[in-house]
């Protein structure tokens, strides 16, 4: 029976090694081995990647592929992405060219609000609790100003806090729900510290409030903690063009192709689970740049399936109508994103993915996510409803298949070109293999 250790932190980076190896492994030697295998040949380097997190033994890698041709605002791009799963690039690009000779993708900042909570429970008056918090409300932001005044010279700050009664939906529970702007910073540092300061004043000034009672001065602050969930964050990007040039393929005309996508999307609208996994595409080409680009994934999709479901029903995050004969198709998102601080100046290829996107400021790196969610769902939508997902996305899994099986150079360019004129599925490539060997 496996005991647990004591601490395992303080050990050496070969030390964890070692202990994990030995006591969850079956071949520890080849484990050790294989660990090692992806370390950076660069000391410096490799101590770098370390230092990110904590228990480090080893780095995992992630492919980082070019989608190439991105025509945003008149602006040329070649977007780097970081994803495991096959046909996500491949997609993207495809749209990307299939759009850049149709206009381009249009991108528009609805907002940059950021939000965070102050989240406490106070018993007492209501009515005493607004007198009280109008009264605190410029002390709030004059204490805080050892942490704002930095960010005020960059042009962001805290740009509002309100008092919210919350008391319907759970006892005696109230809020400061507060906005900030952080320009190119995603903020949540400079957020959480603010809310920190936040609520030792809320409760420092209560004990000294002369009209609350000594039950109404004993305000417990349960937490203060950014929201991932910036509906005012907003970002729309778009493309449209007439229907006659929706010539995606032979065997469909651009009007039903363009009724399709539409009836497509209203499903995707109405129907959960068609929503999620519409959604889930969006979130394959969104992810890969905001991973490329040394940004919080899970807070994107956190906020993203959040906005979702804005309406109480979980829904797609895509549009798309006929409009005379302009066919047109759209995202609104929330993307709370940064261009400094975190990883932006420390991981060297996030660095240089942001020189490969010209390096672009907070707004400008919001536009070209958004396309490239945009851009995701074109290609998987429009795969639908017309030759179907699984015929691109096997032919991009065929050298997966293959490697699995240890192909040969000579075996992959041989079942590579037989697959061309083929259906890819894994029974077909194994029977495949298997002749090409006998």
């Amino acid at each position: 029976m496996k005991k647990p250790i004591a601490g395992f932190s303080t050990l050496s980076k070969s030390e964890k090694i070692e202990w994990i190896a030995t006591n969850y492994t079956q071949n520890p030697v080849q484990s050790k081995k294989i660990l090692e295998t992806y370390w950076n040949a660069d000391s410096k380097l490799q101590q770098l990647h370390d230092e990110f997190i904590e228990n480090t033994i080893s780095n995992f890698y992630m492919p980082m592929g070019i989608a190439p041709n991105f025509l945003i605002n008149d602006r040329l791009y070649a977007i780097p992405m970081a994803i495991e799963e096959s046909s996500v690039v491949a997609a993207a690009s495809k749209a990307a060219k299939f759009w850049g000779s149709r206009g381009g993708f249009k991108t528009e900042v609805l907002g940059t609000e950021k939000v965070g909570q102050v989240h406490f429970i106070f018993k007492g008056s209501y009515s005493k609790l607004e007198s009280f918090f109008t009264k605190i409300k410029s002390t709030l932001i004059s204490d805080a100003k050892h942490l704002t005044e930095s960010m005020e010279k960059r042009g962001g700050g805290i740009s509002q806090i309100e008092l919210r009664d919350k008391s319907s939906d759970l006892q005696d529970y109230y809020q400061l729900h507060c906005t900030f702007e952080t320009q190119d910073a995603m903020g949540a540092n400079f957020i959480n510290s603010c809310l920190e300061q936040f609520a030792a004043t809320l409760k420092n000034e209560a004990l000294n409030y002369s009209s609350f009672s000594e039950q109404e001065k004993q305000i417990e602050v349960v937490m203060s903690i950014l929201s991932n969930y910036v509906p005012n964050c907003l970002i729309k990007a778009e493309v449209s063009c007439p229907i006659d040039q929706l010539n995606i393929s032979k065997e469909i005309s651009p009007k039903d192709f363009a009724e399709k996508m539409v009836r497509a999307v209203e499903i995707a609208k109405v129907e959960p689970y068609r929503a999620v996994t519409h959604n889930k595409g969006i979130m394959n080409g969104i992810d890969a740049v905001v991973l490329a680009t040394g940004n919080d994934f899970r807070a994107i999709e956190a906020g993203a399936h959040a906005y979702a479901a804005k309406n109480g029903t979980y829904s797609s995050l895509t549009h798309a109508k006929i409009e005379g004969d302009i066919f047109h198709f759209w995202i609104e998102i929330p993307l709370a994103l940064g261009t400094v601080g975190g990883l932006t100046k420390l991981h060297p290829l996030v660095k240089l993915n942001l020189e490969i996107l010209q390096k672009p400021s907070a707004k400008d790196l919001m536009q070209i996510v958004a396309v490239a969610g945009l851009a995701q769902n074109f290609a998987a939508v429009s795969s639908l409803v017309t030759t179907g997902i699984q015929k691109g996305h096997m032919k991009m899994h065929l050298m997966n298949i293959l490697n699995q099986h240890a192909a040969t150079e000579q075996e992959k360019a041989t079942l590579i070109e037989y697959f061309k004129t083929h259906t890819v599925t894994h029974r077909g490539v194994l029977n495949a293999l298997e002749n090409l060997r006998k």
